[in-house]
């Protein structure tokens, strides 16, 4: 089979937990994109889904950062982070063992990758979890790619790994889904947690969904702190997004710059060929 749906999410834990502080308006457009993000998903049928996330020190810290790591476990727990301050109840959610290796052994033939067995599953997954697998029984594969301690991996290299990833996807029997989760410009635990920089995520979404390569790949690690915070080194999710749906464009369904959430509330959705 093939690739069969592929889409990028916001994941900041104030989604969850600061919901009722929101603008009911602004709250209530983004949920209701993530809930077709969720009806979508499912009409793809898809046997997993992979969440490309960029994980915050949950797991991984400086005396072992890979740059890219995969889940390969047959279930996984979270969050990590407090229940009632994540507003986001404990789970074991279900992984696939052999899927994993087999995806992480065709992606090794193109990019190198360290592979976890066990893995607790902070906000970055589990906040979109929460919204597109409310009865987490679909099998889940976790990717995190290095966002948190320089040096980062290279723009270009997260857009290969998507390419790999892509390819690893195709030559399965399964039918996969793909799931970038992160920024897109913002502060988090800083005294600018709470800014939003709506003109350069709007730029970068543009440049996204027209998955212009050339476009994407120009940015730099100093620009973006400059520009979108350290939280915005997490463009590299969407980024292997967009290298999994080479040749695709995409659309999106929702952008909401809600200071609450702490982040510019993004849901887009390639259009797969």
């Amino acid at each position: 089979m093939a690739l069969v749906f592929a889409g990028v999410c916001s994941h900041a834990p104030g989604i969850t937990g600061r919901a009722e502080r929101a603008d009911p308006k602004a709250r209530d457009t983004f949920y209701a994109a993530l809930s077709r993000m969720r009806e979508a998903l499912e009409a793809s049928r898809p046997d997993a889904l992979v969440v490309i996330g960029a994980e915050h020190f949950a797991n991984f810290f400086m005396n072992n950062m890979p740059a890219i790591c995969v889940g390969m476990a047959e279930h996984y727990e979270g969050p990590i982070e407090d229940e009632k301050w994540l507003a986001i109840a404990h789970h074991s959610v279900p992984g696939n063992r052999r899927l994993s290796r087999e995806l992480i052994q065709d992606v090794m033939n193109d990019i190198d990758l360290a592979y976890a067995e066990e893995w607790k599953f902070d906000h970055g997954i589990m906040v979109p979890l929460n919204f597109l697998t409310p009865r987490y029984d679909l099998p889940v594969i976790p990717v995190n790619i290095n966002c948190q301690g320089p040096p980062l991996i290279p723009l270009n290299r997260a857009y290969e790994f998507g390419r790999a990833l892509r390819r690893a996807c195709d030559a399965r029997p399964e039918r996969i889904a793909v799931i970038g989760t992160g920024g897109i410009s913002h502060w988090p635990a800083t005294p600018d947690s709470g800014r939003i920089n709506e003109q350069w995520d709007r730029e970068f979404l543009d440049k996204l969904l027209r998955n212009s390569r050339e476009e994407l790949l120009a940015y730099r690690d100093e620009d973006i702190w400059r520009e979108a915070g350290q939280g915005g080194f997490e463009i590299r999710t969407f980024i292997a997004v967009a290298g999994a749906t080479e040749g695709c464009t995409g659309e999106l369904w929702c952008y909401q710059a809600i200071p609450i959430f702490a982040v510019g509330c993004t849901v887009a959705v390639m259009q797969l060929r």
